[in-house]
């Protein structure tokens, strides 16, 4: 099997490189808000202790990778540093 690679750099300016991170910054949002969704209803469905701590980690996990995601939209200044505190702190689980 050979593995071939790109003789030449295929490189975007600076504009549609940031554009295009943009873009799937806002996808990928989308996809963990619905996977966030998800486990929210599994959560409320199971009575199993099993199944229970299973959707306390999925949500974990969803969660973190909500604060990352929104910490790059942060940075490429897709939403001010104040909504992103107020958009994660309003998700995250009161002790």
């Amino acid at each position: 099997m050979k593995i071939l690679f790109r003789q030449s750099s295929c490189q975007l300016n600076t504009d549609d490189s940031l554009e295009l991170q943009k873009v799937t910054i806002r996808e990928e949002l989308l996809k963990v808000r619905r996977a966030l969704e998800d486990a929210y209803c599994g959560f409320d469905n199971v009575t199993n202790p099993d199944l229970i701590d299973c959707y306390i980690y999925e949500l974990n996990a969803v969660m973190k990778r909500y604060k990352f995601l929104l910490e790059e939209a942060s940075r490429v200044n897709l939403i001010p540093k104040e909504t992103f505190d107020e958009t994660y702190n309003a998700l995250t689980l009161i002790n």
